[in-house]
């Protein structure tokens, strides 16, 4: 495959409603999306840079530089077989995992249409429905949290879960369980809490919840270990996960019992898989988890989240629940029962709206494979 352009956009979306994590409230997110332009054909691709280097210490600025001044350029001088080889041919640029994610995963798209299957097949997908389960951020009041759990519980998502911070945990957790008692429920502290928290943390277990997701310092495995070593509640490990390598070891330290795999965390669909694959090893389950994507990037997320490993409710939910209006038809939706038919057709299984893009960019630029070459 020998891509001849790489068109980039920005789009400004403005969220169905706030979502409030410990790092602050999002209402709007400005979203670089890559196309690629080969034989006619066009693929897509989503970076999931943030506008603010808090969730990671990428953001949608430093993203489009590197994907503009770095990255295009080698992908556009490139023979590519297919997807895999993009790890290597970005090796040279250390870090800016969402940035090199867009383009890969948008050459594996293009290489699925060329070979007229559908991107969960080729990823090596094996689950025709997955199943769904929701993020909650945290909320103005509890009572706001009890009326939006309420809403998505009666909605089918098969699990619950609940953004958390230090002032916002025990309470509203013992309010959800003396509500739902036999609902699967978990929480996310991205990095709020510390080894002193333990004691109080330990105490958690009497929730019964799935899961305590990233509770620590973003890039500690060390901690955790001896955090997991005094509660009973399964650790998901997040943020500190950054490819197999980072697997392997947390794995072996015991730094948790559940991986939260994201695409654009990772760098990408090929380490993707190859995290699946290292936590299907030690006999670890996997969930995808969710960075407010569009639609382009829901699909993607619905074709990883087909591998076989992927045994646990993700974050892949409604369209709807984040944007009034997608950039994809058909939107993505849930069955009352809280899964997500994945796609059979060629690619992404989702039809890419242009004019719906074109509505939303307030920045662009174009690169061709001719003027990369040359140089």
């Amino acid at each position: 495959m020998k891509i001849e352009a790489v068109h980039l956009r920005e789009v400004n979306m403005p969220l169905a409603h706030p979502f409030e994590t410990s790092f602050g409230v999002t209402t709007g997110r400005r979203i670089l999306l890559v196309e690629l332009i080969c034989e006619g054909r066009s693929a897509w691709g989503e970076c999931v840079a943030g506008e603010h280097p808090y969730f990671s210490d990428e953001m949608i600025d430093t993203a489009w530089h590197i994907t503009e001044t770095e990255l295009v350029p080698r992908l556009l001088a490139a023979d590519l077989n297919d997807g895999r080889d993009c790890p290597a041919l970005f090796e040279q640029v250390r870090g800016h995992r969402m940035a090199k994610a867009a383009l890969e995963n948008a050459v594996w798209e293009l290489d699925a249409m060329r070979q007229g299957i559908a991107l969960s097949k080729l990823l090596g997908g094996t689950r025709e429905i997955i199943p769904c389960g929701v993020s909650i951020g945290i909320q103005p009041t509890p009572e706001k949290l009890m009326q939006k759990i309420e809403t998505e519980v009666a909605a089918g998502y098969q699990r619950i879960k609940l953004k958390c911070k230090p002032g916002w945990d025990e309470a509203i957790f013992t309010e959800a369980r003396k509500r739902w008692p036999d609902i699967l429920m978990s929480c996310d502290a991205n990095s709020a809490y510390r080894l002193s928290d333990a004691p109080r943390i330990a105490t958690w277990d009497r929730f019964n919840l799935l899961m305590i997701e990233q509770p620590l310092w973003y890039d500690d495995f060390y901690f955790h270990t001896e955090l997991q070593k005094q509660i009973k509640t399964a650790i998901c490990l997040d943020e500190c996960i950054r490819n197999r390598r980072d697997a392997q070891a947390a794995l072996e330290l015991g730094s948790g019992r559940i991986i939260n795999i994201k695409v654009g965390r990772v760098g990408g669909f090929t380490e993707a898989i190859a995290v699946h694959d290292v936590a299907q090893q030690f006999g670890v389950p996997v969930w995808c988890g969710g960075m407010l994507e569009t639609g382009i990037g829901r699909a993607h997320n619905i074709a990883l989240s087909s591998l076989p490993n992927f045994s646990l409710p993700g974050d892949v939910s409604a369209s709807q629940r984040y944007w009034t209006e997608d950039i994809i038809a058909p939107e993505v939706t849930v069955s009352a029962s809280g899964e997500i038919v994945v796609p059979t057709s060629p690619g992404r299984g989702f039809e890419v709206l242009p004019e719906r893009i074109e509505s939303l960019t307030v920045r662009r630029q174009t690169l061709r494979r001719n003027a990369a070459v040359s140089s």
